[in-house]
C-alpha cells in the first residue's frame, strides 16, 4: 500500500476524530500505514473492529497497523495480543502529535482517560468525501447508565468553548460545507464545565449569531431531558436549525429505564415530542433503542414497541442488548440472546408505519436537499431523496419538489 488509511468504526464522534487523526498524523510525519479507530458500544462493534484489523493486515502485509479508539482504550492488552497490531494508542494519545509520531517506540501508549480534564477543540479544514461536517463540541460522560462502558473509554464530560466552535464552523463553511452537525458523547451536557455553565441551547443560539453565513445546523444524539428551553425555542424560531432530532431513548418502559439508570421517563419522551411538534410542525424524530435489556419482560418490551407509534419515531437505531463486562447490567438476569434479536427485529418493523406516514406526508413539499451524490441527498428532516436525474455536485444545496416515495426514500425533481 501507499499512503495512510484511517478506518472508522462506530459513532459520528469517531468520524470527526478520524479526520483529526488524519491531519495530525500527516503533521507528525506518519504518512504510511493503517489506523483503525475502534468502537466499544456493543460486543458486535468490538468484533467488527477486530475483523477490520485482520482484513487490513491481509490487504497490507507489510504496513504498520495502529489500533486506537474506545475498544483499544478499554482493552489495550487484548489488542496487544493480536499479531496483526503493531501499536495501540489511547483515546487521548490518538489526537496528539506525540502519540501519532512514526518514531514512537512504545508499543502500547494508553493513558488514564479518567484523569483527562482539558477540552478537545481540534480545528480541521474539512472532511474528505463528505457532504456534511461533524464538529466535536463535547467529549466524555459523567453519567453511569448501567449498560454503558463508554464513560470509561472517554473519560469525564468536558466542553469546547464557544469561540473555538465558532472558529471551526466558520472555517468549514468557508471551505464549502453547507451543513454542520454538532456532536459529542453526551451532547446535551454541553457547558456544565464551562464558566457560566451555558446550556446547549445557549451555545447554539450564540453560534448562529457568530456565524451568520452557516446555512444548516443539525444536532447528533441527545438525551430527552437535556433539550433545554432555549433549544426548544430555537426549533421554533431558527430555520437554519434542521427539523430533525435524534433522541437517546433506549427504552419505553419506566421500570426498564429506572434499571438502566436513565434520567427520563416514557412520559418525558412523549411530552418532548408533542412540544417540539407544536413548535416546529413536520419535525422528524429518531431514537436509539435497546432490545432485550436484562429483566425485560414481554410486557415491558411491548411498552417500548408502542412508544415508537405513540411518539411517532421515524429513524431508529436499534441494538440488541450486549453485556459489557464491568457494567452493572452485565450482572443482572439476562434475556436469552435469540429473544433479544427477535425483539430488536420487532422494534425495527414497528417503525415502518410511522416512517411510511411521515414520508408520504412529504409528497408535494418543496425541500432543500444536501446532495451526497449527484442523484441523492438528504432533506431538512434527514430523509433520503433520490432524483430522477443528476441534480448537482455532492455538497451542493438544491431545491427539490417531492413527487413520491420509493421504499424508505423520497423521490424528487430538482426545482
Amino acid at each position: 500500500m501507499s499512503g495512510l488509511e484511517v478506518i472508522t468504526m462506530g459513532c459520528r464522534l469517531n468520524a470527526y476524530e478520524s479526520e483529526v487523526m488524519r491531519a495530525r498524523a500527516q503533521a507528525a510525519g506518519l504518512t504510511e500505514g493503517v489506523i483503525v479507530n475502534t468502537c466499544a458500544v456493543t460486543g458486535e462493534a468490538e468484533r467488527q473492529a477486530r475483523q477490520a484489523i485482520r482484513r487490513a493486515r491481509r490487504r497490507n502485509p507489510d504496513a504498520t497497523i495502529i489500533a486506537t479508539g474506545c475498544a483499544a482504550q478499554l482493552d489495550p492488552a487484548g489488542y496487544a495480543a493480536m499479531p496483526e497490531v503493531d501499536r495501540i494508542i489511547g483515546n487521548r494519545e490518538k489526537l496528539t502529535l506525540e502519540g501519532l509520531a512514526p518514531e514512537a517506540h512504545e508499543r502500547v501508549a494508553v493513558g488514564d482517560i479518567m484523569a483527562v480534564r482539558e477540552t478537545a477543540g481540534h480545528l480541521i479544514a474539512g472532511y474528505e468525501a463528505r457532504s456534511r461536517a461533524f464538529v466535536q463540541v463535547q467529549n466524555g460522560c459523567d453519567h453511569r447508565c448501567t449498560f454503558c462502558i463508554i464513560p470509561f473509554a472517554r473519560g469525564p464530560s468536558r466542553s469546547v468553548p464557544l469561540g473555538a466552535i465558532a472558529a471551526e464552523v466558520r472555517a468549514l463553511v468557508a471551505a464549502g460545507h453547507r451543513e454542520v452537525v454538532l456532536s459529542g458523547v453526551d451532547l446535551g451536557h454541553y457547558g456544565a464545565d464551562l464558566p457560566g455553565q451555558p446550556s446547549l441551547g445557549e451555545a447554539v443560539r450564540r453560534l448562529f449569531q457568530a456565524v451568520p453565513e452557516l446555512p444548516r445546523l443539525r444536532l447528533s444524539s441527545i438525551d430527552p431531558v437535556e433539550v433545554d428551553p432555549v433549544l426548544e425555542r430555537l426549533f421554533a424560531e431558527e430555520a437554519r436549525l434542521m427539523p430533525h432530532l435524534h433522541l437517546s431513548v433506549q427504552a419505553g418502559d419506566d421500570l426498564v429505564l429506572k434499571r438502566m439508570k436513565r434520567r427520563h421517563s416514557r412520559a418525558d419522551v412523549l411530552s418532548l415530542c408533542e412540544r417540539l411538534r407544536a413548535l416546529r410542525p413536520g419535525i422528524a424524530f429518531g431514537a436509539d433503542l435497546i432490545a432485550g435489556f436484562p429483566t425485560e419482560t414481554n410486557a415491558m418490551f411491548e411498552n417500548t414497541r408502542r412508544l415508537i407509534e405513540d411518539a411517532g419515531l421515524v429513524w431508529l437505531h436499534v441494538f440488541p442488548y450486549s453485556p459489557r463486562p464491568g457494567t452493572p447490567a452485565a450482572r443482572m438476569p439476562q434475556v436469552p440472546g435469540p429473544e433479544r434479536r427477535t425483539r430488536a427485529a420487532a422494534l425495527r418493523r414497528a417503525a415502518d408505519g410511522p416512517r411510511r406516514r411521515f414520508l408520504k406526508g412529504r409528497i408535494s413539499h418543496k425541500s432543500r436537499v444536501l446532495l451526497e451524490t449527484p442523484e441523492t441527498g438528504r432533506d431538512e428532516c434527514f430523509a433520503e431523496v433520490a432524483f430522477d436525474r443528476p441534480a448537482g455536485e455532492p455538497g451542493a444545496l438544491v431545491q427539490a419538489r417531492i413527487t413520491g416515495v420509493a421504499g424508505d426514500r423520497l423521490v424528487g425533481t430538482a426545482a
